[in-house]
């Protein structure tokens, strides 16, 4: 959705009106695949206090197939989540699959080509090695060596070096994350005896970055039902309305690439912002969900989103200002931090800006949230997909 506000009359409105999650664990064993999407699908359309039926197209999203060793689960997935006759859609854009399904979703809805639309995202690590499969070596492309966390540490001590921020900085992320876990039911790690020393004090993986400031990986799944202005004065329950929503890419490695902050996320906010008429991010957003899978990215993507001016984010994270009860809370749920069912990861941001703006996300709730913004981003920060969602319709 990359349309100026002004052709947005053209267009129908989006609302959120259901919104299902799995409890993300390790691993669950008790069901397959078509199971687990089918328990976050079947929750999301009880929100919406809809059924099959209702439901004109599905959206699906995950991360790449080595990730389970399943090719294209999708063809075997149409039957347990009620596709059948019915159109379905496959997205992926690495780790930022989870936002760009929910956008392609969200397209349909507003190009009026469905009236409701079911959208999907899902992730189940535990059948197979997601260490390996984002170690492979890429042709004409700089390897992942030992998965993610040995390509983006290099960007971090960069960051550090660019900022002087002090090293601290990745610890307090991780300890306001966990912390925010515990109040969050479907959040993956729940540290009761988290404290910012045992972050400190947590081995080195990837100098700077420690094992307590990575996310873990996760089985779970996220869906969302999607509605035009028709069926949001059906909802029984207060919707979410987008407001802006956008997709941007880059390649890999490209001559001048910023890998502390990336020209393409910088582009996607900036679109996101002004379909939404927003001119000053800090002071009109009440709440942000953001990609974060090392906690350092949270003060380089508050620069990178237009929170912060450059060199400045880590000062925000330092002062407080992203607590849950800060001026600006960022990953509210625990974030990627503490959940990361990948391909889904992307959605449960989404969903989680969604939730806030309906004032359904229970322990974790900011008080007042009229504005949140859902971002995530994939590959080698390369892919960014985003969406800010209000309380109230858009205006036009």
């Amino acid at each position: 959705m990359s349309n100026t506000r002004s052709d947005a009359a053209g267009k129908e409105p989006v609302a959120v009106v259901g919104i299902g999650q799995t409890k993300h664990v390790a691993a669950r064993r008790d069901v397959s695949i078509a199971g687990l999407v089918r328990e976050a699908a079947q929750r999301a359309l009880d929100d919406a206090e809809l059924n099959w039926a209702d439901i004109d197209a599905v959206v699906i999203g995950k991360a790449p197939d080595f990730f389970e060793g399943v090719m294209m689960p999708e063809l075997y997935l149409a039957d347990a989540l009620g596709a059948v006759g019915k159109p379905m859609l496959r997205v992926h854009t690495a780790g930022s699959v989870g936002g760009s399904t929910a956008l392609v979703a969200a397209n349909l809805v507003a190009g009026r080509v469905h009236g409701t639309v079911l959208t999907l995202a899902f992730e189940k690590q535990s059948e197979s090695n997601a260490m390996w499969g984002l170690s492979l070596p890429i042709p004409f492309q700089q390897p992942l060596l030992a998965g993610a966390g040995g390509f983006f540490a290099p960007h971090v001590r960069a960051y550090m070096r660019r900022t002087g921020a002090p090293d601290t900085v990745g610890s307090l992320v991780a300890y306001k994350d966990r912390r925010n876990a515990l109040k969050n039911p479907y959040a993956h790690l729940h540290e009761h005896d988290i404290t910012l020393e045992k972050v400190q004090a947590s081995p080195m993986l990837w100098d700077p970055i420690r094992y307590s400031e990575t996310c873990p990986s996760s089985d779970g799944a996220c869906a969302m039902v999607l509605t035009d202005r028709a069926g949001a004065a059906r909802s029984p329950r207060p919707p979410a309305w987008l407001h802006g929503g956008a997709m941007r890419s880059e390649p890999t490695l490209f001559a001048g690439k910023d890998f502390v902050s990336p020209q393409a996320g910088k582009d996607c906010a900036a679109d996101v912002y002004r379909q939404a008429g927003i001119a000053e991010p800090r002071r009109e957003i009440d709440a942000v969900e953001m990609y974060v899978p090392f906690s350092w990215y949270e003060p380089m993507w508050l620069e990178n989103l237009g929170f912060a001016a450059e060199g400045e984010g880590w000062k925000l994270t330092e002062s407080g200002v992203t607590e849950l009860d800060g001026d600006l809370p960022v990953n509210m749920s625990g974030g990627v931090l503490s959940t990361n069912p990948i391909g889904a990861s992307g959605m449960i941001r989404f969903a989680e800006a969604a939730l806030q703006v309906r004032g359904q996300a229970g322990d974790h709730q900011v008080e007042g949230a009229r504005k949140a913004l859902g971002h995530a981003y994939g590959g080698g920060a390369q892919f960014f997909s985003m969406w800010l969602v209000g309380a109230e319709p858009p205006t036009t």
